[in-house]
Order: structure tokens, then sequence, then C-alpha cells
């Protein structure tokens, strides 16, 4: 009503304002309009000019190409840049391993044995040792006359690896390579100086020994991880092969995890090896003691054997092992190992079957062949605790023992003076006894 009442009043108003709301509308839809026709427009000779255009061009290029034919050839320089890229690429993998090397190598040292020996003797066979697992690094030759004038000289008789792990000059090799306690040991550095060695400890359950030259400021390796190794990845041995080239190096990778063997000497000498590192980077006699290492050039592991008549399938001690040990001997300047005093032997089907026990695992305690070999030690742990012949010991700390938990592997993560609560099956009764372990002698 508003809006009639004031048209009323100004008629003329009126008319305009309503003239120019209609010539507003006129003038959008005839904007509208031409813009479309231009478009289109637009959008046809544009067609019409880039075909023409397009044949054009082309006649063009080709007589172009034709007087100029150098302006338009191939550039032949591409495959050279992508060989070489590919080079670069081959260059970075081949940097960290290269790094690894350079950085390490001046910590891994060889350890040669050697000892009074008739002089009409001759001992030292290069590809006599390290072999199957039958490693016998500073085993003799066994082809050896007797000796009819009495005298003797120095002989090197075995060589091995270690590598340093302090400033002043401890060394981490295996126990087979430092073994015999009548020969000396001179360790050969990168330098190439010579220095006499002493051996520190040698661990009574482990293929582990600690020998000590003196000096000081001496390059050194760390330990790494082993629990986090996976398979596949990348392994580096560097070692005394055949007792002849110092500081090898090969490459491979982790081939598996986990395994257990009896390594040997080829003569009487033989250990049970738990948890062991396979690898397939080549590991010759000599090599006992080296390192193996990661792509950061951290100690994963200590060489120790190879298996006879294979190709590249070599071992080594889990760096986790190796570093408990070294601790200890550098805290306290011995190896104190943790001893419960039993003889046993492995829960298998068929035992289980011939016993009639109801479980598939853990060990059963068993007397040796020879009258002195106690199933129990007397004044063990174990005796303290009761532990008789034929009992099964099923659990430590409520840890199964089976093929992958050892019961020697279950104690050697454990701390002399340590406590530990047993599971066992003793006649039929399945209960829980608590010990504490004691050092071995």
């Amino acid at each position: 009503m508003e809006n009639l009442e004031i048209n009323s009043e100004n008629p003329q108003e009126r008319s305009s304002v309503v003239m120019k709301k209609k010539n507003n509308h006129h003038s959008t839809i005839y904007f509208i309009s031409v813009l479309l026709i231009a478009i289109i427009f637009s959008s046809l000779a544009g067609a019409v000019f880039g075909f023409a255009t397009g044949g054009f061009g082309q006649i063009i290029f080709t007589k172009i190409s034709h007087k100029f034919p150098h302006l338009f050839q191939a550039d032949k320089s591409l495959p050279e840049i992508n060989s070489a890229i590919s080079r670069e690429r081959i260059v970075e993998e081949d940097s960290a391993v290269i790094d690894v090397v350079e950085k390490s190598t001046p910590a891994v040292v060889s350890i040669v044995i050697s000892k009074d020996m008739p002089k009409i003797q001759s001992f030292f066979d290069p590809f006599g040792f390290f072999d199957n697992p039958n490693y016998s690094d500073n085993a003799p030759n066994q082809n050896k006359s007797s000796d009819t004038s009495g005298n003797t000289k120095k002989e090197k008789v075995g060589a091995g690896t270690g590598f340093i792990i302090t400033a002043d000059g401890m060394i981490v090799t295996n126990k087979h390579v430092v073994s015999d306690i009548t020969a000396d040991y001179t360790v050969l550095t990168s330098d190439g100086k010579e220095h006499i060695a002493k051996v520190l400890a040698r661990d009574p359950i482990n293929d582990i020994a600690v020998i000590k030259i003196d000096g000081t400021d001496y390059p050194t390796l760390s330990f790494g991880n082993s629990d986090s190794l996976k398979i596949g990845q990348t392994a580096i041995a560097i070692g005394n092969s055949l007792g002849e080239f110092s500081n090898t190096v090969s490459k491979g990778i982790i081939s598996g995890l986990k395994r257990n063997l009896t390594a040997g000497d080829g003569f009487s000498a033989n250990e049970k090896l738990t948890n062991i590192i396979q690898t397939d980077a080549a590991i010759n006699p000599g090599n006992s003691g080296g390192p193996l290492l990661d792509i950061s050039g951290k100690v994963i592991g200590i060489n120790v054997a190879i298996a006879q008549g294979a190709q590249n399938v070599g071992f080594a001690i889990p760096a986790t092992q190796v570093k408990k040990i070294t601790e200890q001997v550098r805290i306290t300047g011995k190896i104190s190992t943790p001893y419960l005093g039993v003889r046993y032997i492995p829960v298998d089907t068929t035992l289980q079957k011939q016993i009639k026990l109801p479980f598939n695992y853990g060990v059963m305690i068993l007397r040796g062949q020879n009258i002195t070999d106690f199933a129990v030690i007397p004044g063990s742990p174990a005796d303290k605790a009761g532990l008789v012949e034929n009992d099964v010991i099923l659990e430590i700390n409520e840890e199964k023992i089976n093929e992958n938990n050892s019961l020697a592997e279950l104690l050697s993560k454990l701390d002399v003076d340590t406590e530990i609560t047993l599971k066992i099956w003793h006649k039929g009764d399945v209960k829980e006894i608590k010990t504490k372990l004691e050092e071995r002698d």
C-alpha cells in the first residue's frame, strides 16, 4: 500500500522509474546475446585459424628442418646422462659400505699365535684352521714328525682376528683363537705395528675372549643392537683371511637368526653355540674373532664359524652376548658366569613318549657316561634346591625352555647371585622351587 500511495502522488516519476527498470532489463538481455555470439564466433574462427596455421606451421617446420637439420637432431647425450645417473646411484649405494670400511678397519687387528716348536717340525697350515663349524685357527698340523735334536724355535702355529673396543687396547676375539695357554699372542694393528698381547679372560661357556695390548688412543669399534636385526639387511665382515690377508672385507646380508649349532675344531673340542647369526658375507679361515658390522658401522656380531662343504654359510655370535661379557671384564677384570649345576638333555617328542611326560619342552636332568659325571653337581645351586636326576626343568622365571630358549641361553642372561624360580616336573607332579645362581669356578 505504501508503494501505491507514493506512485499515485507522482505519476510522472513512477513512469520514469518503470521505464528505467525496463531499459535495464533490455540492456542485460542485449549484452548477454552479444557475448554469446562473440564466443561462438571466436571459437569457430580459432578452430579454422588453428587448422590453417597448423598445416602452414607444419610446412614451415618441414622446410626449416631440411635446411637446418642439425637444429632438430635428437639429443644423443641423453644415454650418457642416464648412464651417469646410474653410476651415481651405484656410487651412493657403495659409498655407505666404503665409509664403514674406512672408519672401521683401523680398529680391526690380526692375531698371530706362536709357540716354541722343534726345529724340524712345521706346524702352520694356513688352510687347516677354522672350518666346519669346525674352527681351529690355532690348531697345529697333525702331520708332524718327532723331534730328535731337542732344539726348538718360535713358530707361527695359527692366526685369527680381533677388534679394539677401548682406547687403552682392550680387544675382543674368539676363545678358540687364544685357547692355548702355552702359546704366545701377537697383535698386528692396521698401521703395521706389532704388540705383545695378554689374555685377560676366556669365557667358559661362550666362544668369547678378551685380550689386551699396551698403549693409548687406539681407534675403537662400538657394539650395535643385535636383537633388532632383520633378515636381509646388509652385513660387512672384516678379518685376517687365511691368516695371511689382513683386513680383508666381504659384504653380504643377514641370512638367518637364532641358529643353534655345534662347532668343533676337528679334533676333540666341541661347543654348543646358541642364538647365532647366519650370514652369506664371505668368511674364511682366519676371520675368527673379527667383527660383523651393519651399514652404520656398529658391531652386530663376532665371526665364529663356517659350515663345511657349503658356500657362504657363516655364523657370528650376537653382539648383545658379547657386550655383556666385555663389560664384566672391563669393570671387574674377569668373566663371571652364572652356574646352576646340572647335566641334562633337551626334551623332544621321542623322550616325551618314553617317559610319558605331559610336556613337549624343557630339559631332563641325567648323569653322564662316566661315574663321576653326576646329574646334579654336589654343592651346586641345583643341589641346594633339591633337584635330582630325572627331574625335568620346564621354566626359568616363567620362561619356557625350548629350542628357541635353551637353558644355557636363559642362564647367560642372568647375573651371579640372582635368585631364580624353577618350574619342574618331579615324579609326576609340577612344582616351583627357588635357588640362587652362583659363580662358575
